[in-house]
């Protein structure tokens, strides 16, 4: 059987997508390597009926086709751990230490790094989010990593590891390996006071859980959703029909293709008919391997500590937060990924509970239930968000985020500002260029 359209995976920009296409009239199928839906959003329930995220949870302000989406499915927005009570922690081999200054900071160090946020935010005014290899120096603020230019600015060392344990925090790589023009087109969509505003990226919350969206936009598209069904090969023909081959060896047929698939996975799959520039771009792009943990606990006992969950780390983890009450997600950066992967799938767990015990106390060594992702080594994602290395930005260029019809590209990949958001944003916009193009 042909069809109209088909998409290429079942996570938020595939669902987002199909959603979009089959209210327009379209006559489409979604094929899902996995047995579930939702890519990387995913949840679990306790035996007390709370609802545990195991992926994606948090969107800001800015996240306006996300919350628009939110609403569409009678979901609803609540405030996330911004609005706990208490002080954020960070957590060095030398010491832990509650709110500001962190406390390898000295004199001067404040006033440093007050300079150089500033000159970063006016540097970002500059970027065009939509088109950051525009700007006149894009080659060179491309080329240099972030971490150089802190130092070119007089950054202190106790600012540069300010900036250094605040993006490990994000698991989106090291600032030593992060494009300058990259972060710069990252502030210039959600720009802020400082470098990172917590509460404009991750102000917000699905109440009934993230993952609900995902399942929701999968109940409605019912018997056009196909699970367990990994692709192989797609063959795209401009001048009419495009075939994808399932692992298992079935083709099926469609006027147009829709790739929602994570980037490293994409690798994978035999592309033919597409131009080798827009190969080109899509296999340059990279995303960081990391991981998430998540403890369950009877109540959330880090604030008898004064503390509010949210923390920056230099052990294997490289953050935590608290998802809902009692409940501590944290995430491993890439950095660190190796380490715990060397660790001994056994020991896992009990060796990031140690960090989480180093930053709230003994009680964390006593969760009701924990879980481990392994995002990096997940064959079907192959990592968490996208990792832009110095030259990549550039490397990538204007076919980021467009399309080569009747091949279209959409998912977190594909943006900048949220890998939910970006899931979302550019589902329902490659949705809307094949309808447009009928």
């Amino acid at each position: 059987m042909n069809h109209d359209v088909i998409v290429l995976g079942a996570g938020l920009a595939g669902l987002a997508a199909a959603r979009d296409l089959a209210a327009g009239g379209a006559d489409v199928l979604v094929v899902e390597a996995r047995d579930r839906v939702g890519g990387r959003v995913e949840q679990a329930s306790l035996p007390d009926g709370r609802l545990v995220q195991l992926g994606g949870e948090v969107v800001g302000r800015a996240h306006t086709a996300y919350t628009a989406l939110v609403a569409e499915l009678g979901l609803t927005l609540t405030p996330s751990y911004v609005a706990e009570p208490g002080a954020l922690t960070r957590a060095t081999p030398e010491g832990v230490s509650a709110a500001d200054p962190p406390h390898w900071f000295g004199p001067g160090d404040d006033a440093c790094h007050r300079k150089v946020t500033a000159a970063f935010c006016a540097l970002a005014a500059t970027v065009d989010p939509d088109a950051p290899w525009s700007h006149p120096d894009a080659t060179a603020l491309d080329r240099l990593s972030v971490g150089a230019w802190l130092r070119a600015e007089g950054a202190s060392p106790a600012v540069v590891r300010l900036w250094e344990i605040g993006q490990l925090a994000l698991a989106d790589g090291s600032f030593e390996r992060t494009s300058l023009l990259a972060a710069l087109r990252k502030h210039a969509r959600v720009p802020g006071s400082g470098q990172y505003d917590y509460e404009a990226w991750e102000g917000l919350r699905v109440a009934e859980g993230s993952a609900t969206v995902a399942l929701r936009m999968a109940a409605a598209l019912g018997g056009r959703v196909r699970t367990g069904a990994p692709v192989e090969a797609v063959t795209v023909r401009r001048t009419g029909g495009c075939s994808v081959r399932l692992a298992a060896g079935e083709t099926l047929t469609a006027d147009a293709v829709v790739s929602a698939l994570p980037v490293g996975p994409l690798r994978a799959v035999a592309v033919t008919g597409v131009s080798e520039e827009r190969l080109a771009s899509l296999h340059h792009q990279r995303q960081a391997l990391a991981a998430k943990f998540v403890a369950a606990y009877d109540r959330p006992f880090w604030r008898g500590h004064g503390r509010s969950g949210l923390s920056e780390c230099e052990g294997v983890l490289g953050s935590t937060w608290p998802q809902s009450d009692g409940i501590l997600s944290a995430l491993v950066p890439p950095e660190r990924f190796a380490v715990l992967l060397g660790t001994p799938a056994h020991l896992r767990t009990r060796e990031l509970l140690d960090d989480v015990a180093r930053l709230y106390g003994d009680e964390a060594h006593r969760p009701l239930a924990t879980y481990v992702r392994m995002w990096g080594t997940d064959p079907w994602t192959q990592g968490y968000v996208t990792q832009w290395t110095p030259g990549d930005v550039t490397a990538v260029g204007p076919l980021h985020g467009t399309h080569e019809p009747p091949f279209y590209v959409c998912g977190s990949d594909q943006w900048v500002a949220g890998y939910m958001e970006g899931a979302v944003r550019t589902g329902r916009d490659a949705a809307g260029e094949v309808l447009r193009r009928g």
